[in-house]
Parts: structure tokens; sequence; C-alpha cells
């Protein structure tokens, strides 16, 4: 489902696309870098190539967080107290 367009809330010949600023939904013409005679912006690079490739110490964490619900230590709902049992067991049996 798609948003009906919004219109320009300010006054006078409107310009492009139409987006959200501090001052309200402007078009380009009226944008605070169109009143100020400037060009658009344009987009940046972006993230980096490795921003989510880099291991998350959570990930690690995971295996001493299933033992502690496992033991006990830990509180948690009965249903997720079996699932961390059943995988200390498979994680012992394999190691």
């Amino acid at each position: 489902m798609t948003a009906e367009p919004r219109p320009c809330e300010a006054l006078g010949k409107h310009t492009g696309p139409v987006r959200p600023y501090a001052a309200g939904w402007l078009c380009t013409r009226h944008s605070p870098w169109g009143r100020a005679g400037q060009p658009e912006p344009q987009p940046g690079p972006g993230w980096p190539s490795d921003a989510w490739s880099t291991p998350s110490p959570d990930s690690a964490s995971r295996v001493h967080d299933a033992r502690a619900v496992a033991s006990g230590k830990r509180r948690s709902s009965p249903a997720t107290y079996r699932a961390a049992q059943a995988a200390v067991a498979r994680k012992d049996q394999t190691a």
C-alpha cells in the first residue's frame, strides 16, 4: 500500500519531490538547501562493506547463556529451560 504524496507546505511555485524537514513537508525549491541557492545534496557512500561482517560478542555469550538457563541459574520459561537443556546436552555430546 502506497501513501498519498503530501503537498508542499510553503507558498509559491513548487518543484521536485516533497520530503519531510524540521519546518514541515517541503519541495525541492522550498527546502533549506534550495532556499540557500545550493545544489541538491547527493547520497553518500553508505555503510562500510564490513559493517555487519564483524563477529558480535553476543554470539559467544549465547552458549554461556544457554548453560546458565539449563542449570537453573537464570530465570526462564519452562519451554526455554527444556530447550536450553537440550542445546547444552547436544553441545556436550559433540565436544
